[in-house]
């Protein structure tokens, strides 16, 4: 659950870089970097908080070069702390070594224990530490070649850029659990989690860097190999569903067509007599467009969002979670008093936000409160970098849907099916992870997976 955002060859790279985060802040929230190269030597500026309280033209400008990488975070794996902000880099003899990386390793515990067997010693508790040691220490004499062996050693899921000197690398896990993308900008290339970040900058979308894919970027050439066997792709299905900006195209599609795809199945699959249909904004407008326009009943704004707070879904403390939730969004008394309303729900993770939304909208005067969620419950933990890695933590996995439903509050509660689910993709079934609906994970989980695994160091 995080952004990541590079440019090689424009002397504005890193004003450009600082724009590109601005328009990946809803992948995370909680701390954000950039690190430039300015022929000589490494320069970075990175704090906890916002792209918009951490960057300045002061700071901005001291991060000069034509070789930038930024990242928004919001941990996954590693401690919410200062020494966790990324880009992570290190200096090597083989020279610097900068890191930002979006996904989740799930062999990591393995690796840094073999490592530390040998001496290594870790100052961070990130995964994206371990890939960084893999590179230093492996022995070619091949820069590019100590990258590739690097990353054969990872499992799980990973969308890289990776920088040293003059040299900006894009590298993307066997089975595609994380977008990434390749964009050009008057002769610079960019690499970054989605394509909205392209759009504020004017830059042209060029491709997807494929499952298994790494490119190597120098001087306006581009070099990509694909040394990895073929695996089962497995992209991240949640990144369709509530993750992604719905402005961005991401594996080959944009988003907010194909949340308005999963609102019309959802109407198929569960029709209901309403006067209209709302969404929590923002993240269920799309799919409450789709659920009116197939169903027929009108759709209405219900609620009103203050934009000048965050994302609720990506605050780690769930006592700052429910305080947001609670001055996030405010009724349309007016609009919503005595009305039988449909709301369209993105999903349903841990059911306390959802239910706080219900016990306003029913003190606003509702009658009737039918809820049409346009995902399948989530009753597996998600290994790959999606923030609900507890079983504990998701309503779905410890109840069933009455009992989700008395709890929320409403007078209806209906999941959409997962054959409607990959119904609604533009991509064939199989294509997708579905592990979080169904428990198939299609690469290796680790035998043991918490945050306090890493919070050793």
């Amino acid at each position: 659950m995080c952004g990541i955002f590079g440019m090689i060859g424009s002397k504005d790279a890193a004003n450009l870089v600082y724009l590109g985060l601005y328009s990946l802040q809803h992948r995370g929230e909680e701390s954000t970097g950039i690190v430039s190269y300015d022929g000589e030597k490494i320069v970075y500026h990175k704090s906890m908080g916002l792209v918009s309280e951490t960057f300045n033209e002061d700071n901005l400008s001291l991060l000069k070069g034509d070789i930038a990488i930024g990242h928004v975070r919001y941990s996954t794996t590693g401690l919410s702390h200062s020494k966790n902000i990324q880009p992570f880099f290190a200096k090597h003899k083989k020279g610097n070594i900068v890191i930002s990386h979006n996904g989740n390793l799930t062999n990591t515990v393995e690796l840094q224990n073999e490592m530390e067997d040998k001496g290594s010693i870790f100052q961070t508790t990130m995964d994206s530490e371990t890939i960084t040691h893999l590179i230093a220490r492996a022995s070619n004499k091949d820069f590019k070649k100590d990258i590739i062996s690097a990353l054969f050693r990872l499992e799980g899921a990973y969308s890289l850029i990776l920088m040293t000197d003059d040299l900006m690398v894009g590298a993307r896990d066997p089975h595609g659990f994380r977008p990434l993308c390749l964009g050009e900008l008057d002769g610079a290339y960019i690499l970054t989690s989605e394509t909205c970040s392209l759009d504020l900058i004017d830059a042209k979308y060029v491709r997807d860097i494929e499952p298994g894919e790494i490119v190597f970027i120098s001087k306006g050439k581009l070099e990509s190999v694909k040394p990895f066997p073929k695996k089962k792709h497995s992209l991240c299905i949640f990144e369709y569903i509530y993750f992604a900006r719905p402005d961005s195209d991401i594996f080959g599609e944009n988003v907010y067509s194909v949340r308005k795809n999963l609102g019309k199945q959802l109407a198929k699959e569960y029709p209901v007599d309403a006067d209209f249909v709302m969404s929590i904004p923002d993240s269920g407008n799309s799919a409450a467009v789709g659920y009116s326009h197939e169903s027929g009943i009108p759709f209405e704004i219900g609620m009103i969002r203050n934009h000048y707070i965050g994302r609720t879904f990506i605050q780690p403390s769930q006592l700052v979670r429910d305080f947001r939730v609670k001055i996030k969004l405010n009724p349309i008394k007016d609009v919503l008093k005595g009305k039988r309303v449909v709301i369209v729900e993105d999903s349903i993770v841990r059911g306390t936000t959802s239910r706080s939304r219900v016990r306003t909208l029913r003190k606003a005067g509702v009658k009737e409160i039918h809820m049409r969620v346009s995902c399948p419950p989530i009753i597996s933990p998600c290994y790959y970098g999606i923030d609900f890695p507890n079983k504990e933590e998701l309503i779905a996995n410890r109840h069933d849907i009455k009992w989700i439903k008395d709890f929320i509050g409403v007078d209806s509660l209906k999941y959409l099916s997962v054959d409607g689910m990959l119904k609604s993709m533009p991509k064939a079934k199989s294509e997708f992870c579905t592990a979080c609906f169904n428990g198939d994970y299609p690469a290796k989980i680790p035998k043991i997976f918490s945050k306090d695994i890493l919070e050793k160091a």
